[in-house]
């Protein structure tokens, strides 16, 4: 029950962020508004982690390099994010991006990439991502 909850608030913490992340972009720039974002980040994270932390940074000699892009990713996300959601509006960026998130952690999962726990995704997973696409068309459609 508790990742369902954590779910629902990342989710809605996502959109807002997309959001106010967008409109200080349009005041301030968008990298300017990716230094600002990633600088709170960088902050609030440090004052959780040493407030109620429980691991240790001293074993990220032990971690998978590559897991250390995740920084990187960061500042793509919160660039691409503004610049969609710019161009297309809330709404249907966010509905694209999800169609975006479920198919790459679809694909993660089926081929147990990152360590991942190997979860086959068959016909079902598929047509679910199919009528998601669908269903932005038909959001997306004027008559």
């Amino acid at each position: 029950m508790l990742g369902i909850i954590f779910s629902i608030v990342a989710g809605a913490a996502m959109s807002l962020q997309g959001v106010f992340n967008t409109r200080l972009g349009q005041k301030i720039g968008l990298w300017e508004t990716s230094v600002f974002v990633q600088g709170i980040a960088l902050i609030s994270s440090l004052v959780a982690a040493f407030a109620i932390g429980d691991g240790s940074f001293r074993a990220i000699k032990d971690a998978n390099k590559l897991y250390l892009l995740g920084g990187v990713l960061g500042a793509i996300i919160t660039f691409t994010v503004m610049r969609g959601i710019g161009a297309l509006g809330t709404t249907l960026a966010i509905a694209i991006i999800l169609v975006a998130q479920l198919t790459a952690a679809a694909a993660i999962d089926h081929f147990g990439l990152f360590g991942a726990q190997c979860v086959r995704c068959g016909f079902r997973q598929l047509l679910g991502v199919a009528i998601m696409i669908v269903g932005i068309l038909i959001f997306k459609w004027k008559s």
